[in-house]
């Protein structure tokens, strides 16, 4: 109870109840983009100024071989549970969806770390970087040999999107290239351009976090409507699977011998699903798929689950599991 008692999480709660109370409160498009854009820079600079205290370490290294193997495993087996009871476009983008990353949950994990006195790693951003495209990449390719099975694109002769287009936007996207640079500028100026940016990266910070999720709160109202109608059983995995996701993590964090920090981010990425990169990159890459299925179960109901619920048990799971 006390995490939701947190500014930033009540924000988010009177965006939903502004929203679902159908008000005129708005936050314009450009803004929410800034806020958006100087969350991801301000986390950069932070997991660089904290890589350049640290350096290369093994957990840093271990760190990272386990966000890349969740990447492309969550996805992978995402895709052959929906199979079972959607079609192969719908399954792909969904497990893209979810096999991806959220970075507003992310950030909101982070804050709640640093609110609670549990020390993480820095590197963390960087794995939160390294998550964003595999899970893309594999849709589109697990798309397409659905494309070739399909009896009626074979006989049109309809090609395939260009991969490599595809690729490009997935590895260029613009808030992924802000992290990774914002990174490594932190990590470039070391402890005095920490110093020179504590105004802008840290003071600033919970404050920009509380507007953008009440603004996160204000959309998440306004397309729960999407899910009306939908099967249970999609409901259900927009809450389960991202419980199944981030207990894979727990467990590959403690066999890793990971901190109890970097053991709730890895959690929280394992279970986060995208809302924004992906649908963006999915929406043109596999538009076969019904986007109201992917970008209303990803907004509409985990991004708020873990928003409320899910950081708080994934924080409490590894406190009480990892050893490290």
């Amino acid at each position: 109870m006390t995490s939701l008692l947190d500014p930033a999480i009540l924000f988010f709660l009177f965006g939903i109840l502004a929203g679902g109370l159908r008000s005129n409160l708005e936050i314009p498009p450009q803004i929410s983009r800034f806020l958006s854009l100087y969350l991801l820079m301000a986390l950069g600079l932070k997991g660089g100024f904290a890589l350049a205290k640290s350096g290369l370490t093994s957990e840093v290294v271990l760190s990272l071989s386990a966000a890349l193997l969740l990447a492309f495993g969550v996805p992978l087996v995402g895709y052959l549970l929906l199979r079972r009871f959607l079609n192969g476009y719908d399954a792909a983008a969904i497990a893209a969806t979810y096999g991806s990353v959220s970075a507003v949950t992310f950030v909101t994990a982070v804050q709640y770390l640093d609110n609670h006195g549990v020390e993480y790693g820095g590197h963390m951003a960087a794995a939160m970087a390294l998550m964003e495209s595999p899970a893309i990449i594999m849709a589109v390719l697990l798309a397409n040999l659905v494309r070739q099975r399909d009896p009626e694109r074979v006989a049109k002769g309809i090609p395939n999107p260009p991969l490599g287009k595809i690729l490009h936007e997935s590895l260029t996207d613009g808030a992924q290239l802000l992290l990774i640079g914002a990174m490594v500028v932190g990590l470039l100026v070391g402890p005095s351009g920490e110093a020179a940016m504590k105004p802008f990266s840290v003071d600033l910070f919970k404050g920009m976090l509380a507007f953008f999720l009440m603004d996160m709160g204000l959309l998440t109202a306004r397309n729960i409507g999407e899910l009306k109608g939908k099967s249970p059983w999609l409901l259900a995995y927009a809450i389960v699977g991202p419980l199944v996701h981030a207990a894979a993590a727990l467990a590959l964090g403690v066999l890793l011998g990971l901190s109890k920090g970097n053991v709730t981010l890895l959690m929280v990425l394992a279970a986060s699903a995208s809302y924004i990169a992906v649908p963006a990159v999915i929406r043109h890459a596999i538009a076969e798929a019904n986007p109201s299925l992917y970008f209303g179960m990803s907004l509409g109901l985990t991004f708020p689950f873990n928003i409320l619920f899910g950081i708080p048990l994934y924080s409490a799971m590894a406190q009480r599991f990892a050893i490290g």
